[in-house]
């Protein structure tokens, strides 16, 4: 017994003294010292991604455009066009979901969106395409106010992304075509200005300082209308899905719909629009582009149409040679669109 606990003590003598000796090396001078702020720093420095596609276009991968309290950082993918020591006009893609789903790096059938974005780019623009928050993680008017950070956040690291401030297009499918009309339509609507934290940075003060709006826009069969949006109860507003997105108890008020819908905000000074829609939308009707049309042109604004036949949704047809045909039209038509808007 008295040996064991001779051996006891040994050990626990020989704990103390690594604690001991350990304490005693805290104050030694690090080999390379990290830069400390003056307060608590809420950014992201892990080293961004960056890939190489072809014709010169590099991507820079999950950007953080957006820190809120009690929400996930909000990040864009940014494609930078081989001229780097020009600016060039910014283009903005928001994916498609119902707002409940998606990420920035998808779009309809295209196996490879980033690719498609990297091709613009190689035309002579700065593209981005952006996360944000769905609406499981907050109502409207997050997503659009994200939208917007997004276009602020581009245009004050404009120098660094080799932006043209004064050229912007937004462009978005499905429920990225809401977001893209509505953020085209509202650049001067506070209710839907992004929030600027209590107490934010000076960073985050100059960012909030930049314009949101746009000379531009793109929707691929776009839902523009709420209140024509199928309501499965009967009740106005009652679709599952915008009662999430609208955070409505039961069916959601003609007032609600209104605010959140593109075609309430549509007026003379409208930036020009590029409307894609399948005819055989089974989805989103393809009145949504069809009157939304009507009501551009009625208030003196244009808006340009291409009703694809015999497709639904995501420009699907009959066969994979008819939804492949559908999808190079839209996207064919769209470059064009942009080109002819910025480079006439």
């Amino acid at each position: 017994m008295l040996k064991i606990s001779a051996l006891i003590a040994l050990v626990s003598f020989c704990a103390l003294d690594a604690m001991t000796s350990s304490a005693t090396d805290i104050g030694k001078p690090l080999a390379k010292e990290p830069k400390i702020d003056a307060t608590a720093f809420l950014g992201d420095r892990y080293p961004i991604r960056r890939t190489t596609f072809p014709q010169g276009v590099v991507g820079l991968a999950d950007v953080t455009y957006e820190i809120l309290p009690g929400f996930r950082p909000m990040t864009l993918d940014v494609y930078l066009a081989s001229d780097r020591k020009s600016l060039h006009p910014l283009v903005l893609y928001i994916h498609g979901g119902g707002w409940i789903s998606g990420h920035s790096r998808q779009s309809g059938a295209f196996d490879d969106f980033p690719r498609v974005l990297a091709g613009l780019a190689s035309r002579g623009y700065t593209v981005a395409s952006l996360n944000y928050r769905l609406s499981s993680e907050a109502p409207f008017p997050a997503a659009i106010q994200d939208v917007k950070a997004a276009i602020k956040f581009l245009r004050a690291h404009g120098d660094e992304y080799g932006i043209d401030k004064s050229k912007g297009l937004v462009w978005g499918g499905s429920a990225g075509g809401h977001l893209a009309a509505l953020a085209a339509l509202t650049c001067d609507v506070k209710e839907l200005e992004p929030v600027v934290p209590a107490g934010a940075s000076p960073e985050a003060l100059r960012v909030a300082e930049q314009s949101d709006c746009v000379q531009a826009a793109v929707t691929w069969y776009g839902v523009l209308d709420l209140s024509r949006m199928p309501n499965p109860t009967g009740a106005s507003g009652a679709n599952p899905t915008i009662r999430q997105f609208l955070n409505c108890a039961d069916s959601c008020p003609k007032k609600s719909l209104e605010a959140a819908s593109p075609v309430s905000y549509v007026t003379a000074n409208a930036p020009p629009f590029l409307l894609v829609h399948g005819a055989a939308d089974k989805t989103v009707d393809p009145v949504q582009s069809t009157h939304f049309r009507q009501v551009m042109e009625h208030a003196g604004a244009r808006a340009e149409l291409l009703m694809i036949p015999a497709v639904d949704h995501s420009f699907i047809g009959a066969t994979p040679e008819a939804t492949r045909d559908a999808s190079l039209l839209a996207l064919r038509s769209t470059f064009g669109f942009i080109d002819a808007a910025f480079k006439p």
